[in-house]
């Protein structure tokens, strides 16, 4: 009879520890979702910014549509890429190549000084630069929360546990071309 308490009490110790690592992989797994989530909110935001920057640039630099056509084009790319639900890689991919054409619009300001000192430009590019700041912070919090995640996943011994549950490893959101974290040229 102590045998079948012992056996019985070393089973739900068991399965309190695996409802305990299954919860965890759970709860990581929630608060990624949640960081790309909030990463969706400020790319959204970027969106609708982006339009009206353009339009404010373009009464300003009329010889300069190869840029606005390029800032444009990224901006498409990315949105066709988030609204298709494509791979994260993909959708960061065209995400970063967006902030790359973005640099040069602001680089462009530069050469305009009406265009620099224009209040409704200002506002735009405040706003943009706001949120490509709170795109960055969302990004770092989503790699946090991928990093925590798939530590979970590899680890012994919740990996038997996330195996079991078919718990899957995230991609981190990152530059994945060395051009994009160099500085805009801009010369005219």
């Amino acid at each position: 009879m102590i045998v079948f308490y012992i056996v019985l009490g070393i089973a739900v110790i068991l399965i309190i520890w695996i409802i305990a690592i299954y919860n965890g992989l759970v709860t990581l797994k929630n608060r990624t979702e949640e960081a790309w989530s909030d990463i969706d909110v400020q790319l959204k935001r970027r969106y609708d910014l982006i339009p009206n920057l353009v339009e404010t640039v373009k009464g300003y630099a009329t010889h300069e549509q190869g840029t606005l056509m390029k800032v444009t084009e990224a901006r498409t790319a990315a949105m066709n890429a988030h609204n298709s639900n494509a791979p994260l890689e993909e959708q960061a991919k065209n995400e970063n190549a967006l902030s790359s054409t973005l640099k040069s619009i602001f680089a462009l300001a530069e050469s305009y000084p009406d265009l620099k000192a224009n209040q409704n430009f200002a506002k735009l590019q405040d706003e943009l630069s706001d949120t490509e700041n709170k795109i960055q912070a969302s990004r770092r919090f989503y790699n946090g929360n991928v990093r925590d995640l798939n530590t979970q996943i590899e680890t012994f011994p919740s990996n038997i546990i996330a195996g079991m549950f078919k718990f899957v490893k995230r991609a981190f959101f990152e530059l994945t071309d060395e051009k994009e974290k160099e500085a805009v040229k801009v010369s005219f």
